[in-house]
């Protein structure tokens, strides 16, 4: 199993802003690029922070109502700070979270979600900007076609992971949902069965009519000689 790489699928024509560049090239370039945010480097092309539309809309935001009928704002003085700035240093959020082109599409999303933020520079080893990924670009992963990820389950997770016989288990893939039926060998399997096929690119849940020869879960002897284990996630 292989997860796709940030590299896969992250932007390398990267628009980028150095801290003396200012407000309005600034909302330019995220207008002119539709671009939502922009890096900001050092003279060695290492991304030192990140500058979005919210941080320039708290200018905006900061302005006087001319008619008097909107309530004065009184905003923390870090953010009074970043509407009175006129340049990226002083707009920037710092310091950047940024990921590697080896990640995979998890280790991003996990990034992205610890940190509350919605796009990362990628960094090469010295730590250089080399590509742009964000949110969108990682939902991408669930555009992949039902085919793709039903051969992957089924050659890859099923046969070559696990060692089960090709046809054990049926398996179907719908808008990226995936429905199991068959039989493997101990009940323990079911589980692990699940997991793995979670675990592959696009998929969106997974449902599982499994049955099992033997159950090696239990220390009393089961009768007959299969039962049925019905699991979805």
């Amino acid at each position: 199993m292989r997860h796709r790489m940030v590299s896969d699928l992250m932007t390398t024509s990267v628009v980028r802003v150095h801290p003396d560049t200012g407000f309005k090239e600034i909302a330019k370039l995220l207008a002119e690029y539709d671009i939502t945010a922009v890096p900001v480097v050092d003279d060695d092309d290492r991304p030192v922070g990140v500058v979005s539309e919210a941080d320039l809309l708290r200018k905006e935001a900061a302005r006087l109502d001319p008619a008097g009928l909107l309530p004065v704002l009184h905003p923390k003085p870090a953010a009074r700070a970043k509407a009175e700035a006129a340049t990226a240093e002083g707009l920037m959020n710092r310091p950047a979270v940024t990921a590697r082109p080896q990640w995979t599409v998890v280790e991003a999303a996990q990034v992205m979600e610890r940190h509350r933020v919605k796009r990362l520079p990628v960094v090469d080893e010295a730590g250089r900007l080399v590509g742009l990924i964000s949110r969108a670009d990682l939902l991408r992963v669930f555009l992949r076609a039902d085919r793709a990820i039903r051969e992957e389950i089924a050659g890859e997770v099923l046969v070559r992971t696990l060692g089960i016989a090709p046809d054990a288990i049926l398996v179907r893939v719908v808008d990226g949902r995936v429905a199991l039926r068959g039989t493997v060998e101990r009940k323990s399997m079911v589980p692990v069965v699940v997991r793995l096929c979670r675990g592959v690119d696009g998929v969106v849940d997974v449902s599982a009519d499994l049955e099992h020869r033997i159950d090696d879960t239990s220390t009393s002897p089961e009768p007959g000689s299969s039962r049925r284990s019905q699991l979805a996630s």
